[in-house]
């Protein structure tokens, strides 16, 4: 399957994601599950998601279920159905689908959809990033004090940063990060994000010419549901260094 052909199968993902949470307001919409940090609309997403992927033929690592699909698929999505779930629960206008299929040379290509607002981010291995078909680039910014920093959790250590925001879904900041709306992002969160949470974000990153890394060298490309990463993004280089700076 190319990637034209999976970012449609996204794109009806993200639609069908969009449908079925459209109901749900109110109380239903901060109801949770017995599992712990889970809200009963992040079931009804994957419900939906899976219902597009499913007869795609790829594997599936969602957040929410799992593994499912072909266990030999040369194409595998790792989807987060909602990121930035309590944002969603509380209709906060920044939370998104992340879907990223990933074949034999890593990431081939995602989409992140900022499901309150419509905009979608999407790119392509050696092809380039976009937001809504316009070709998105990274801040130049390479010092703490000429830059916005994302933040998940408080860092040991601050930086004089200019200003910093904490956002609420990584998916999406990472792909501000590739626009240049945000110069950086720390993750002062030891090991708190899974591959469903970053890798959409990461390959429009990387293909806008952003730079991600694990604070502490880790390889970040794995569909293992059980791995976690502190995730460190800038546009520029020496940024990331000066990021580090804020860990133990």
């Amino acid at each position: 399957m190319n990637p034209e052909d999976l970012l449609g199968h996204f794109a009806a993902a993200a639609d069908a994601q969009a449908v079925a949470l459209s109901p749900l307001v109110g109380s239903a919409r901060r109801a949770r599950t017995d599992r712990a940090g889970q809200y009963a609309l992040d079931l009804v997403a994957d419900e939906a998601v899976l219902g597009v992927l499913g007869p795609a033929g790829v594997g599936v690592v969602s957040e929410e279920s799992g593994r499912s699909g072909p266990h030999d698929a040369a194409i595998t999505v790792v989807v987060d159905p909602v990121d930035g779930s309590t944002n969603c629960s509380r209709n906060i206008p920044y939370w998104a689908i992340s879907l990223c299929a990933l074949d034999a040379d890593g990431p081939l290509c995602s989409l992140v959809a900022n499901q309150a607002t419509g905009e979608r981010f999407t790119a392509v291995r050696g092809e380039g990033a976009w937001c809504d078909g316009r070709a998105v680039l990274p801040s130049k910014a390479k010092r703490a004090e000429d830059s916005l920093i994302a933040l998940t959790g408080m860092p040991p250590r601050s930086l004089p940063w200019k200003q910093f925001r904490a956002l609420g879904s990584a998916a999406l900041t990472l792909c501000d990060v590739a626009d240049g709306r945000v110069d950086g992002y720390l993750d002062a969160m030891f090991d708190m994000h899974a591959p469903w949470d970053y890798l959409g974000g990461l390959l429009v990153c990387t293909e806008a010419g952003a730079v991600v890394v694990d604070a502490h060298g880790r390889d970040l490309i794995s569909d293992d549901p059980e791995a976690r990463r502190s995730i460190l993004a800038a546009g520029t280089p020496e940024l990331i260094e000066v990021l580090r700076g804020a860990l133990p």
